[in-house]
């Protein structure tokens, strides 16, 4: 009786054990729920939007009323897509040149605790084909994409979200051929200059006082 008691109990401890050790190879080649990412809440449909789309980007200066072109699809899209999902809202003006350009589009800048150092780094993890076309030039108020130098970035490819607006048309014409120019400013030159002639820091001209862009909406057209 004695000697049928311990082996039972013997039994019992290896199901037990067992059971444990079936449990915890279940538990570890059970795939992780998964997540669901929620959508972002979108600011516009891009799906209203026409072939070359007319916004407003307001910021703490002013407000600059620009055009996409249609020739330059990649860029446009993009554009379009960040501006939806509330990508530039907040977003401050890193690189302030006056006779040259301002800067603007690095999510680094959104985040207090950035080093300052960084800024022009940031971007949204992807960069766009160049689009650089003969007929769009370097002019005041023109719209480009701003990208890493040919030595690191021999295709010209664009960063994802970075653009920068033509402030002087003689100061940038050395830039022509080489850096997409895919918009051009309608209204608020005055906006491009007021930023551009703000007191900036050394060696990163990023404006003392900071210039954030408060939204960017499609602008109602009056034909």
């Amino acid at each position: 009786m004695k000697t049928r008691l311990i082996s039972l109990l013997f039994i019992a401890t290896i199901l037990v054990a067992g059971c444990k050790s079936g449990n915890k190879e279940a538990q570890e080649n059970t795939p992780a729920p998964v997540t669901e990412t929620k959508a972002p809440e979108l600011a516009f449909d891009p799906a209203t939007l026409g072939e070359e789309p007319v916004f407003d980007i307001v910021t703490s200066k002013g407000t600059i009323k620009i055009k996409l072109y249609k020739e330059t699809p990649l860029h446009r899209d993009n554009f379009v897509k960040l501006a939806s999902e509330k990508f530039y809202d907040n977003i401050l003006f890193h690189r302030v040149i006056k006779g040259f350009m301002v800067q603007v589009g690095d999510p680094l800048t959104k985040d207090a605790s950035a080093d300052p150092a960084k800024y022009g780094t940031g971007g949204p993890g992807y960069t766009i084909p160049a689009e650089i076309l003969p007929q769009f030039s370097h002019k005041k108020g023109a719209l480009a994409a701003a990208r890493k130098g040919d030595k690191a970035n021999p295709n010209r490819e664009s960063s994802g979200s970075q653009f920068y607006f033509v402030e002087d048309e003689k100061g940038c014409s050395h830039l022509d051929g080489q850096y997409t120019i895919f918009g051009e400013t309608l209204e608020g030159l005055d906006v491009i200059d007021a930023i551009a002639a703000e007191p900036v820091t050394a060696p990163k001209n990023a404006p003392v006082n900071p210039i954030k862009i408060i939204s960017v909406m499609p602008a109602a057209v009056v034909e």
